[in-house]
């Protein structure tokens, strides 16, 4: 499966860990390999995760507050946003409807 990273979950990645570094020197790192770890998760799981209303799949991180929230259409995982857990739910939502 081939994954693409939507580049507004790009940088809603990089500024969590912009953010997480400020506070405490490798804790932006942590992040990203959790992050890192739960997409390797996702391509080899990616349909365990139920499709939620609004059409797309979540899987939260164990350590941090965000969440990783994808579609997958045809043979590609399309990683919509990297959120936070606690903040203007589902404000990326419209992002699905921009991919073809």
């Amino acid at each position: 499966m081939k994954k693409i990273i939507l580049q507004q979950a790009f940088e809603e990645l990089n500024d969590a860990i912009a953010y997480y570094e400020e506070q405490q020197t490798g804790l932006g790192l942590r992040l990203k390999d959790e992050v890192d770890q739960y997409v390797n998760w996702i391509l080899n799981n990616s349909t365990v995760p139920q499709i939620r209303r609004g059409g797309y799949r979540r899987v939260n991180l164990n350590v941090f507050p965000y969440y990783i929230a994808y579609i997958i259409r045809e043979d590609i995982l399309w990683i919509l946003a990297i959120a936070h857990g606690h903040r203007k739910p589902e404000y990326w939502i419209k992002r699905k409807n921009e991919i073809s």
